[in-house]
């Protein structure tokens, strides 16, 4: 682990006047994940002083913050496990760090989120929410002269594509260019602040059981000894071969008429699921499930411009027992995968919404509420599973004046049986999987998970 020490930390805010009021939260904003997404930059030396970089940074944060003011902001709970956005232009938090480390010495082999987590910032959750920077970000400078640039972005307010979009156009900035694209904030597609439709019969869980209680493991009542258990990180590349020969495997043993192959997305998470299930030694009977993140830009009528800035990103929930997952071929249960990530349409969003909406309370539907207070919140962990996929998503090239980065990864992940797709970044067409899980079951898994594709 690299040693850091903190030389300091400031608030950066708009440089120039931003609007200032409320922004209603749509309700896909205020389910799933609500904490902070790190991920990290590595540079190799660059020709300026590390305290020219730090001012850099700054300075083109301070102007980026302008188009993006709902970063500057500040979360607030309404009641209800509800949240909405003070537009305040309170600031995002800028933190310097040093080490006596050199970047060669932490390398760029997929572990550094695991093993070197001091390099990213993180959020203090014992604080009122009110209090929390919705943007944070660390620099930290090697012994060599290279640098790392650690980022945290609230998640309630950013998903995975509005994210990007941010950093990008900040490095944009760094350089000395103009917005390429501003941030579409509009939430009115979502109906965000406003009430239920007055219906005859709304949604109800009925409509969408997937969203009831997690599957627990078989003897237990809840998912508090789960959460007790020590958890592991792995970052698993699958090469474009391995990647097709699994694809065949799913195409070659689907029961169901098929109109195109499985994607490799697909492809993959019906892999890991089986393989998880397997790892974790479940019982035949194990009823088990897999969130599966989906975006609903290109999915909602008329379709959201990429640019939309917030939550678009939700989770469809795929069921089974492991039996079947275990004993059936690949095929079954990639076909699973697909079936959920088919049923999301413009009719199945617009009724989640309003299930939502209906919700007396939001607290299950979220994250969050473990980090506040280490009381029950959403849990997906033994029996069941996450996927985040970032496949799709420009993970890299991204330069803030002295080069591209060396390396780009996620921040550590320390939620059993979450899972997260990228590209490899040598662009050759590979896959890594960073999947979490208990240290008891990690050593399983990884030999499982090659000894199909070898």
């Amino acid at each position: 682990m690299v040693a850091i020490t903190l030389k300091g930390s400031c608030t950066v805010r708009p440089c120039d006047p931003t609007w200032i009021g409320t922004m209603a939260l749509s309700e896909l904003d205020q389910i799933g994940c609500l904490t902070h997404v790190p991920a990290i930059y590595l540079y190799r030396r660059p020709r300026s002083s590390a305290t020219a970089i730090s001012e850099t940074l700054k300075e083109s944060l301070s102007k980026v913050l302008v188009p993006f003011y709902p970063l500057a902001g500040r979360l607030q709970w309404i009641g209800n496990g509800r949240l909405e956005l003070q537009c305040n232009a309170m600031g995002a938090q800028f933190i310097e760090a040093e080490t006596e480390s050199r970047l060669k010495d932490i390398g760029d082999d997929l572990s550094i989120s695991s093993q070197h987590p001091d390099l990213f910032p993180s959020a203090d959750y014992s604080l009122p929410i009110h209090e929390l920077p919705l943007f944070l970000v660390q620099l930290t400078t090697f012994r060599c002269g290279g640098f790392s640039v650690g980022i945290a972005i609230s998640h309630a307010v950013a998903d995975g594509p509005a994210a990007l979009h941010f950093v990008s156009e900040w490095a944009r900035i760094t350089i000395g260019e103009t917005l390429q694209t501003p941030p579409y904030l509009k939430k009115s597609v979502f109906r965000a602040g406003e009430p239920p439709l007055v219906s005859p019969s709304p949604p109800t869980l009925d409509d969408f059981p997937e969203y009831g209680i997690p599957a627990l493991l078989l003897g237990q009542s809840d998912t508090l000894e789960e959460r007790k258990k020590k958890t592991t990180t792995a970052m698993l590349r699958i090469t474009k071969d391995q990647v097709e020969k699994l694809r065949k495997m799913a195409n070659d043993s689907c029961e169901k008429p098929m109109t195109r192959g499985f994607t490799r997305f697909e492809t993959i998470c019906g892999h890991v699921w089986r393989i998880s299930c397997k790892a974790r030694g479940h019982k035949k009977e194990q009823p088990t499930a897999m969130a599966i993140c989906v975006d609903s830009r290109s999915r909602i009528r008329p379709k959201l411009p990429r640019e939309y800035f917030g939550t678009a990103t939700f989770d469809v929930i795929a069921q089974s027992v492991a039996g079947d997952l275990m004993l059936k071929p690949l095929g079954f249960v990639a076909s699973k995968v697909r079936e959920m990530i088919e049923k999301v349409t413009d009719e199945y969003i617009r009724s989640l919404i309003e299930f939502l909406k209906n919700q007396k309370e939001l607290r299950e539907f979220q994250d969050i509420h473990y980090e506040l207070r280490k009381e029950e919140g959403q849990f997906y962990g033994n029996p069941n599973i996450t996927v985040v996929s970032w496949l799709t998503l420009p993970l890299y090239g991204f330069d803030f004046g002295w080069g591209k980065e060396q390396y780009m990864g996620p921040g550590p992940y320390e939620n059993d049986g979450s899972s997260l797709l990228m590209q490899s970044p040598e662009g050759d067409d590979s896959v890594v999987v960073a999947m979490c899980l208990q240290e008891a079951h990690m050593d399983e898994f990884k030999k499982l998970f090659y000894q199909d594709l070898l």
